[in-house]
């Protein structure tokens, strides 16, 4: 098996991966970020430490076959088409793109170079989900109708710590992130399962400020996106988003023609697979109730990963692909049409549901609409003001209080 040379950028949260990389007979020769103390963390338990750099453009005229991005959720996309340029093949968390033209960038670079694309998306790899693509792909099930994803993450307003790490400075992209940007782990699932592709969007807010607490800085006053997806096979899919809302979970449900499976809520990682009485295949209950098993020879190296197994994988997959030369599946198709649905559901939202078409950026017609949509709710690195409004309710801030508590805490 050839060993891969890995290169991470952005290590708060690449630095998590050392394990994941070096079990699936990765190395790690370079490590990028402007915190060297982020650094000498993520070399801790490294026999051989890494070549380090502050600067991009430097990191990447490092000697190495990919590039892993696990820099800021609004800044990807720069940095992937850089990379790409390289003939580097990238991984790249978590949101292939925040804004349409971005995506169409993205694609045109991904197709011109010689390495490929990949969406660092760990969700789908969860031991469910992983469960309900086989028994879904085995026909058991019918062809998809409706299925449901959410990624349900409330965060205590009270835990000031939290506060700081995640939301260090006022234009964090995290005080300025609409509840339906972050959908990935709602929505990548869903189409790895069933296979279906997102063609039409719409959605509503739940508006719902977090008045009570004295420590908040967001301008998003939004606890969740519903979001509505018509696709390519007729299927309906409901997600949303990342909510905050009852209790955290991480919760799918596949509905066909013949049965059902879902991931149930609260029961760690159980799966109910039922059927009609009418019509139960072949070797299988009416209703059962069991939890996955891993595959034993790597079942060790899973469970020490995070996300349930989910990071394991998406360095697995990675890997594979390149030493395979195949595409991966969570190409920048996938990874754009995932964003889209992301950026036009907001749009929905701001306009009362409005329905929108999501883009085949295959097509050059359909990227041509897009390649100079720029707007964003987020700051711009060099300091210019979001284009598009955060929230639901466009004027939504947090009190004079709320603000000043939080930067008082962030100082």
């Amino acid at each position: 098996m050839d060993t891969i040379k890995i290169g991470i950028f952005g290590l708060g949260r690449g630095g998590g991966f050392n394990d994941n990389i070096i079990g699936n007979n990765g190395k790690i020769v370079a490590m990028c970020d402007r915190d060297k103390n982020k650094y000498d963390e993520a070399c801790k338990g490294l026999e051989e430490k890494p070549a380090y750099y502050s600067d991009f453009d430097e990191f990447i005229n490092h000697d190495m076959d990919a590039v892993f991005l696990a820099n800021c959720f609004n800044e990807h996309t720069e940095f992937a088409i850089k990379a790409l340029n390289k003939g580097l093949h990238v991984l790249s968390e978590c949101m292939s793109n925040v804004t349409m033209a971005e995506g169409v960038a993205l694609v045109r670079a991904a197709e011109k170079s010689k390495g490929f694309y990949m969406l660092a998306e760990n969700y789908p790899f969860m031991k469910f989900n992983q469960e309900m693509r086989r028994v879904y792909r085995s026909g058991k099930l019918g062809k998809a109708l409706f299925c449901e994803g959410e990624y349900n993450h409330p965060f205590n307003l009270d835990d000031k710590d939290a506060h700081k790490s995640l939301r260090p400075y006022p234009e964090h992209w995290r005080n300025y992130l609409p509840r339906s940007y972050y959908i990935t782990h709602s929505l990548a699932p869903l189409m790895y399962i069933t296979g279906s592709l997102p063609k039409r969007v719409t959605a509503f807010p739940v508006f719902a400020p977090f008045n009570e607490f004295e420590t908040v800085g967001t301008c998003v006053g939004d606890r969740a996106a519903i979001i509505t997806t018509l696709n390519n096979d007729d299927s309906v899919f409901r997600v949303t988003g990342c909510a905050a809302f009852g209790a955290h979970e991480n919760s799918y449900r596949v509905c066909g023609t013949k049965g059902q499976i879902e991931n149930l809520r609260g029961q760690g990682e159980n799966v109910s697979l039922r059927f009609n009485n009418w019509e139960i295949p072949e070797g299988e209950e009416e209703a059962r109730v069991y939890n996955p098993e891993w595959p034993t020879d790597i079942k060790e190296l899973i469970e020490k990963a995070g996300h349930g197994g989910g990071d394991f994988f998406v360095i697995k997959e990675f890997f594979d692909c390149i030493r395979e030369n195949r595409r991966p599946e969570f190409d920048e198709y996938f990874a754009t049409t995932c964003a889209s649905v992301a950026i036009l559901s907001h749009r929905s939202i701001l306009e009362n549901g409005t329905p929108y078409n999501i883009p085949d950026f295959r097509k050059e017609e359909d990227r041509v609409k897009y390649e100079k949509d720029t707007l964003s709710p987020f700051y711009q690195k060099n300091g210019v003001s979001p284009s598009l409004p955060a929230c639901s309710h466009p004027d939504f801030k947090p009190t004079e209080k709320q603000y000043q508590n939080y930067l008082d805490l962030v100082k």
